[in-house]
């Protein structure tokens, strides 16, 4: 199963090292990354593979939104097919 993962908040160093290894530790696959820096704001989408993941789709969310809070950034986990339902014309 694939999901995007979504970051956006005040740009500080470290953000994608910190949510790269926290998937990594789950064993969630970083299919592709992009990221981009809108003067102090860092906003960035990935796309994932779960298919080996040792969580489910709805524990990671929970996980990486809390994950989020702690380094001051907004993080949400959709499946890929609900995101693109929702961003489609």
């Amino acid at each position: 199963m694939r999901a995007v993962v979504t970051v956006v908040g005040k740009d500080k160093k470290g953000i994608i090292a910190k949510v790269s290894a926290y998937l990594a530790e789950r064993n969630v696959n970083i299919l592709d990354i992009s990221q981009t820096i809108l003067e102090d704001y860092f906003a960035m989408i990935m796309l994932i593979d779960l298919s080996c993941a040792e969580v489910e789709l709805g524990t990671l969310a929970v996980q990486c939104e809390e994950m989020g809070k702690k380094i001051g950034m907004s993080i949400h986990v959709q499946h890929e097919e609900i995101f693109n339902a929702m961003h489609s014309v």
